[in-house]
């Protein structure tokens, strides 16, 4: 079957995607591998799931949510939130799902895309909506095969396993660590397994009341204004402007309010030294959480400082030689944030592949496009803008830069698009300049990091991103005719 437009996943940026490719009246067809839509929202149901960004600026720009529950929403309410647009777009009868793709083959004038099955799929526009964190990750611990509990990836929840009044570890203390502690620690024995202590932001997460979600029923402005709230937006601004610097005002004021938090709020000297940061504040994501500080000191929770020795079959060892009994080892340690389409197999001009290409790490010309990979496009690809803001803003601007792109190949009758491998060089070049210097870079281990310590994200500011995603540079693009075949 031949398609205008391919777009892969079905999470926010595919929904996205094709929600404007149904307006436009392009043929085009969402694969998505799991079988339904939601990506990271789908996959992630842990106890304490809640999204780190104001409910309602996380929502699209032409879709404001009047119900949502509070201030700081709950998972599930983000995932019936994506459902809800989904039918009310109609979107469904455009996506397959329980489809992966394992290869994408630039043929001369389209794509050929096959999936686990067999089936062949033709483009000539692929979008990758894959999303960053969706490989899980599993840590390598001595002896974790010999555990005779329950072991459970945050991302792979089991709902069937009890945890009342259970003896359960959890290992990982980044925002599902955190999250995870939170929600269990009055319902069951909680060992905590800190690696790194994190900065953690002070915020409350109040309910809106049943008069609040009446008025936002009501008032489509004023749910529009909460989207672009000047008050947030402007901190928004002052954040990514901030991490340019390590020694920012900003970046000041933020490790500030975190270390009152932390200092306001552990009374015991010993556990607040084991609390406390040795790096500055927003060089990892940074963790905002109205109650983990109270929930790590509640009398059945414990902070584990030392190091994991190894799993035994009815505990963790540590390397005091201490065994904590466990009866759950939840693993709260994220995902493999380098994978984006991989495994897939992806082949562009000349035989040039995507693996070859990303041998380094992975890059793409402002997030959206790799040398030799006419009309492959990304959307929250390699380098895109990550941190303690929307994501859905950022797929929009980009929704709208890729489809400049589209519009262009059409315009000229040509094959496709693709950056060329000076422009990429020359954003690589000042991007990991400007990455080095950033607060992402100043000292510390995060999963912004690529393999050579760098921050493999988007270093300036978010009004920097909006401009550059707001008209393509055309001349740093390569116009491919139908002749560039694939030998």
């Amino acid at each position: 079957m031949k398609y205008d437009v391919i777009v892969m996943g079905c999470g926010m940026s595919g929904i996205l995607a094709g929600i404007h490719l149904k307006n436009s009246g392009k043929k085009f067809i969402i694969l998505e591998k799991a079988n339904t839509l939601g990506g990271t929202w789908r996959d992630n149901t842990y106890p304490g799931l809640t999204c780190d960004v104001p409910s309602h600026a996380y929502t699209y720009s032409f879709e404001p949510n009047p119900e949502w529950s509070r201030i700081l929403p709950p998972g599930s309410e983000i995932q019936q939130y994506f459902r809800t647009v989904f039918d009310k777009y109609g979107i469904g009868e455009y996506v397959k799902f329980n489809t992966e793709v394992v290869r994408a083959e630039w043929k001369g004038d389209a794509w050929e895309l096959e999936d686990q099955g067999g089936t062949l799929y033709q483009g000539q526009t692929v979008i990758a909506a894959t999303g960053v964190l969706h490989h899980p990750n599993y840590p390598k611990l001595k002896g974790l095969e010999q555990f005779e509990g329950h072991t459970i990836h945050s991302a792979r929840f089991d709902h069937s396993v009890p945890l009342e009044g259970k003896k359960i570890a959890v290992i990982g203390n980044g925002s599902t660590g955190v999250q995870l502690v939170s929600a269990l620690a009055e319902r069951s024995q909680v060992r905590h397994f800190q690696r790194t202590a994190q900065w953690i932001f002070p915020v409350e997460n109040p309910l809106f009341t049943e008069e609040q979600r009446a008025e936002f029923r009501s008032n489509r402005d004023l749910l529009l204004y909460l989207q672009r709230e000047p008050t947030y937006l402007a901190n928004v601004e002052r954040f990514t402007q901030g991490v340019l610097d390590p020694d920012s005002e900003q970046i000041q004021e933020i490790q500030k309010l975190c270390q009152d938090n932390l200092d306001n709020s552990i009374a015991d000297p010993v556990l607040r030294k084991k609390l406390q940061p040795s790096y500055r504040a927003g060089c990892k994501r940074l963790i905002y959480s109205p109650d983990y500080y109270k929930a790590i000191q509640q009398p059945n929770s414990r902070l584990v400082t030392e190091g994991i020795e190894q799993i035994e079959k009815n505990g963790i060892r540590t390397s005091d030689g201490v065994l904590h009994e466990i009866d759950i080892i939840v693993l709260a340690t994220g995902y493999k944030a380098d994978r984006y389409v991989r495994p897939m197999s992806v082949t562009g001009i000349n035989g040039a592949t995507l693996e070859q290409a990303w041998s380094n790490v992975p890059t793409a010309y402002k997030s959206i496009s790799v040398p030799d990979f006419p009309n492959f496009y990304f959307m929250n690809g390699p380098t895109s803008p990550v941190g303690n803001f929307s994501l859905i803003d950022t797929s929009e601007m980009q929704w709208g830069y890729i489809w400049q792109l589209i519009e262009r190949v059409a315009s000229l009758g040509v094959a496709g698009l693709s950056a060329k491998p000076a422009a990429l060089a020359s954003y690589d070049a000042e991007r990991l300049q400007a990455a080095k210097k950033s607060v992402f870079g100043s000292g510390c281990s995060s999963w912004y990091l690529d393999k050579n310590g760098v921050p493999n994200t988007w270093p300036w500011s978010q009004s920097r991103f909006r401009e550059e995603m707001r008209t393509p540079q055309w001349q740093d693009y390569t116009v491919h005719q139908t002749e560039d075949v694939t030998v």
